[in-house]
């Protein structure tokens, strides 16, 4: 065990990985990181995660739907990238189900068309199949639907 990392109690372990929840949604894959990193047991891991959700500190539905919340509505992320990061944070398929319905489709599909109109005014690309290359990659990243994607592409770059 390294020296400079210091050494929790139970208690002293349950307070701070709480304040550590309550700052902002976690799920159980970062709070099981964190207390890794504290250098806590994996017997004291599981009490803790338990108490965790025992009080609602820990909670993976509300993640969810937070997690898909936020990242469609600030960072533009389409469906599938919002899937794609949460099973890589081991969250159930049933609760990726759930955070999706946070998304309504017609606000969707708005931002969808804002995102591809801002994306080809800013391609300054004259040939329109590499415009249409280049714009189609930007959305794809983003993790929205290529059908949505190209269908949309069709409709601004002629």
């Amino acid at each position: 065990m390294p020296l400079d990392k210091k050494s929790y109690s139970l208690t002293e372990a349950i307070i701070k990985i709480q304040q550590f929840c309550v700052y902002q949604d976690r799920c159980h894959k970062e709070v099981v990181e964190k207390l890794q990193n504290m250098n806590m047991i994996p017997d004291a891991i599981d009490v803790i995660v338990t108490k965790l959700i025992e009080d609602n500190f820990l909670n993976e539905e509300r993640f969810s739907k937070s997690f898909a919340r936020g990242k469609f509505r600030i960072k533009k992320w389409g469906r599938l990238r919002i899937v794609r990061e949460l099973k890589f944070r081991n969250i159930s398929k049933y609760n990726i189900d759930i955070a999706l319905k946070e998304i309504e489709e017609n606000e969707y599909l708005k931002t969808l068309d804002e995102l591809a109109e801002k994306r080809a005014n800013a391609v300054k690309e004259t040939n329109p199949l590499k415009r249409k290359k280049k714009i189609a990659d930007y959305l794809l990243y983003r993790g929205w639907e290529s059908h949505l994607v190209y269908e949309k592409i069709n409709e601004l770059v002629k």
